[in-house]
């Protein structure tokens, strides 16, 4: 009897056709010809490091153990021409995922997965820690969780004293073009955390992070309205595929 697993691409990709039995006593002595390729790519990976694999192959590598008896590379390929790095791959919801033949949704789940474990790894790295002296690392982090987002989200990042981070917390979603931001909210929990400092960021789902006259605005008024009260705005970080930009590293704050 089927059970619901057979209907997943991975026990789809490891089903043989029937063959005689001579035909199939020849096919176990004959290993399938990315056997081997599977291996060399390993052994490159262990030797020469992650750097070393662009990014279809380290692709190809998470793909191994998620679609194990089916020559995986070209499925890494199409996804990396589909969307682009490795990154946007990861990214990508997973209904369009599954739009690349060869991707169902046992495997897209999986990815998404992979996608959340390495964000939770980001975020442990900037948690607790003095992020004004680990700009890169929060950077890094900040895009590894909004940058391939389909729609905007405005995440407020809560500093104590020492400006440790003790809190990020998306306040809003909006659509691909504008999210609603209350800037007597953004203080109000603020004062809740007992936080000293924020850093706010967003994401523009079109990839480009040039400030709009619209953010520009809504920073000052946040900044005016929390200034009062104790509380720094550091910076607001706009991320965006093609890159980031910082409203206080261009002078508009």
């Amino acid at each position: 009897m089927a059970t619901q697993g057979d209907d997943d691409e991975r026990s789809f990709f490891s089903e043989a056709p029937v063959r005689p039995a001579a035909k199939a006593r020849a096919a176990i002595d004959e290993k399938p010809h990315y056997h081997g390729h599977r291996d060399r790519l390993r052994e490159r990976f262990v030797a020469a490091g992650p750097d070393a694999l662009p990014d279809y192959e380290l692709l190809e590598l998470l793909l191994f153990r998620l679609i194990p008896r089916v020559d995986t590379k070209p499925v890494a390929k199409a996804l990396i021409a589909r969307f682009g790095s490795l990154a946007e791959v990861l990214g990508a919801e997973a209904a369009l995922l599954e739009e690349v033949k060869g991707i169902g949704p046992a495997v897209a789940t999986d990815l998404k997965v992979i996608a959340a474990t390495a964000r939770r790894m980001a975020r442990g790295e900037v948690r607790g820690r003095e992020v004004l002296s680990n700009w890169t690392q929060l950077l890094d982090y900040c895009r590894s969780v909004m940058a391939f987002e389909a729609r905007e989200q405005f995440r407020i990042l809560f500093l104590d004293k020492k400006n440790a981070l003790i809190a990020d917390e998306v306040q809003q979603t909006g659509t691909v073009d504008h999210t609603p931001v209350y800037p007597r909210e953004v203080v109000k929990r603020a004062l809740e955390l007992s936080a000293s400092a924020i850093i706010l960021v967003h994401n523009h789902p079109s990839g480009d992070p040039t400030p709009s006259r619209a953010d520009i605005e809504m920073t000052r008024q946040i900044i005016d309205t929390a200034k009062p009260l104790g509380i720094a705005v550091h910076d607001h970080i706009i991320i965006g595929r093609k890159g980031n930009a910082s409203m206080k590293g261009l002078l508009l704050i």
